[in-house]
């Protein structure tokens, strides 16, 4: 009689947002152990009932404002004593922020940079050490499409994204040798709250369906996964385009 498999342990950062609960959904169906971080009480306490209702073994949380860049290092602790041996951590807290008030002000940019970026990297180097030393597991991040270049409409959110793809690129270098796994995740648009005041057409995807593209990539241990796959080959031609055609375009 072959012997069943041991449940996943997960950690999930940002754990509310919809992608996030998305790919929380499927892995509560698969048995895991759940570790979910979230600043908001209300949404992360739904997020856990949902999940123990949908079979995860165990639900653990931690209400955090992960932008408390100070505080990662105890979240870590805690979650090493309730979840040892963590097999896939996925980054997903985010913040499009508004590219008019960036522009008007520096401090409104700075908040962006802060939590798309600056508390992504506190995390990572927490987690890459942890990782590192057990020759093992996942470590997979939210990025964008909108990292890929530069565009005038949201090139402050775009500066973000691409600093924390650059990032794992060099962190995946480091520890692929190591045998763990670091992905890069770059949607396109996704119908989320966070989206909801863009108007949404043909290349918009559900949070269900990006959730199903990470779990597979995550299975497939790929190094960067376009979401849905038609993002790469628009992004090769976006890049592909002369900066002295790029900059006349309304993009």
């Amino acid at each position: 009689m072959s012997k069943p498999e041991r449940s996943l342990n997960i950690l999930v950062l940002g754990a509310t947002s919809a992608i996030a609960q998305a790919v929380t959904r499927i892995y509560a169906v698969k048995g895991a152990r759940l570790y979910l971080v979230a600043r908001s009480p209300e949404k992360l306490s739904a997020t856990a009932a949902d999940a123990r209702v949908r079979g995860a073994a165990e639900v653990h949380t931690r209400v955090l404002d992960l932008d408390d860049t100070g505080a990662h290092g105890g979240l870590l602790a805690e979650v090493a004593q309730a979840l040892p041996n963590l097999d896939i951590v996925l980054i997903a807290h985010g913040v499009l922020g508004d590219q008019a008030d960036g522009e008007r002000e520096f401090a409104a940019a700075e908040a962006v940079l802060r939590t798309n970026l600056l508390s992504v990297l506190s995390l990572l180097t927490g987690l890459a050490n942890d990782f590192e030393g057990r020759n093992r597991g996942t470590i997979a991040v939210i990025s964008s499409v909108a990292g890929d270049r530069g565009r005038k409409s949201n090139y402050i959110y775009g500066t973000s994204k691409a600093a924390v793809s650059v990032f794992l690129d060099g962190l995946r270098a480091r520890l692929d040798r190591q045998g763990v796994q670091v992905l890069t995740i770059k949607p396109g648009f996704v119908a989320t709250p966070m989206t909801a005041h863009l108007k949404q057409g043909l290349l918009f995807a559900s949070p269900e369906e990006i959730a199903r593209g990470i779990v597979s990539a995550i299975e497939r241990k790929k190094d960067v996964v376009y979401l849905p796959w038609f993002w790469r080959p628009i992004m090769f031609i976006i890049r592909l385009v002369p900066e002295r055609i790029f900059k006349k375009l309304n993009l």
